[in-house]
């Protein structure tokens, strides 16, 4: 279902604002036609709007009365039109689809520090596993509703539009994520995403897909921070499995966390804050805040808040024929 077969708010809108209109019309005509106090005005007009019968009041002139039919019949209209949309919505699934959307925007403007990934095909797909599995939370981007829906049985929280539209990108709240990774199905869409996202965002880092090597440099000019080719991985992957089956097979992962202020790491220096113990991931470097890399670095060196700690670790073992995971 697209977004615009959704129940729009403009129609709820309509039908609430309504009765309340009909009814201040009804009391103002019978108080400038009847000369009746405002209290027996709205009475009158509510009991006529609603068809619950005749007042302590009666309309008198012929004014009056015409009145009176023209809310009696207006009542019985608006409640009809009212049970048919109703009803309509509810056949057809819109006002289902319309709160589970605004459910869905509720808890995407409650995500911090999530990634957004813009297009769910298979390069997608596999993406928004991986990033799932790392435990951060993901947005999905993309303009079919059957993408969304395999993006949300997979984890995801889904926004359906175009990720090259400012407002499709500030509802995936791209003003919170730590990151953006465009994947959509053609090059021209990922330059197109990326220019986008750098323009509303100029610190956010973003990974861009690209099937030709050309579209490259179109990328980084417009604001990519990294890019990636499918082929490529694959074809590197395809050579590891040849050249390295030893490191494969222990399905050795390089991980970064950012360290936060009051975390267990935050002022202490690698040897006193266990960095280096027995058993767990391995230590490989440290990048502090002003961008300098220290590569194994040595126990004295100290871990602030903002410094990122990147580790060797062992992931769970894949069975790499086909790349599925399997239990250690």
């Amino acid at each position: 279902m697209s977004e615009g077969r959704f129940l729009p708010p403009w129609r709820l809108f309509v039908f609430l604002s309504l009765p309340p209109l009909l009814i201040c019309a009804g009391a103002i005509g019978y108080r400038l036609i009847e000369r009746w106090s405002w209290f027996d005005s709205i009475y009158v007009a509510v009991t006529s709007l609603t068809s619950l019968g005749s007042g302590v009041r009666h309309a008198t002139s012929q004014s009056g009365r015409v009145l009176t039919l023209g809310l009696a019949l207006a009542g019985v209209s608006t409640l009809a039109l009212a049970a048919t949309e109703l009803l309509s919505a509810i056949m057809t699934g819109e006002l289902r689809e319309y709160l589970r959307s605004r459910r869905m925007t509720r808890r995407i403007e409650a995500l911090e520090q999530h990634v957004i990934v813009c297009g769910h095909g298979q390069v997608g797909q596999h993406v928004c596993a991986e990033i799932i599995a790392g435990g951060v939370p993901v947005v999905v981007v993309d303009r079919q509703d059957e993408a969304l829906a395999l993006a949300r049985e997979a984890g995801a929280h889904a926004v359906l539009g175009d990720a090259s539209d400012d407002d499709t990108l500030r509802r995936a709240g791209i003003e919170r994520a730590r990151a953006l990774v465009t994947v959509a199905g053609s090059d021209p869409d990922n330059v197109l995403i990326t220019m986008t996202a750098r323009l509303m965002q100029p610190a956010l880092p973003i990974v861009s897909r690209s099937d030709h090597e050309a579209t490259v440099p179109k990328l980084l000019r417009a604001g990519a921070t990294r890019t990636a080719s499918p082929h490529l991985i694959a074809g590197e992957r395809i050579a590891d499995v040849v050249l390295h089956p030893a490191t494969l097979a222990a399905d050795l992962q390089m991980r970064e966390s950012m360290v936060r202020p009051g975390d267990a790491f935050d002022g202490l220096t690698v040897g006193a804050c266990g960095l280096r113990g027995q058993g767990g991931p391995i230590l490989i470097a440290i990048r502090h805040r002003d961008g300098s890399v220290v590569f194994n670095p040595a126990d004295h060196v100290r871990v602030d808040a903002g410094d990122v700690v990147i580790t060797l670790n062992q992931g769970p073992q894949r069975d790499h024929r086909n790349g599925s995971a399997r239990p250690a």
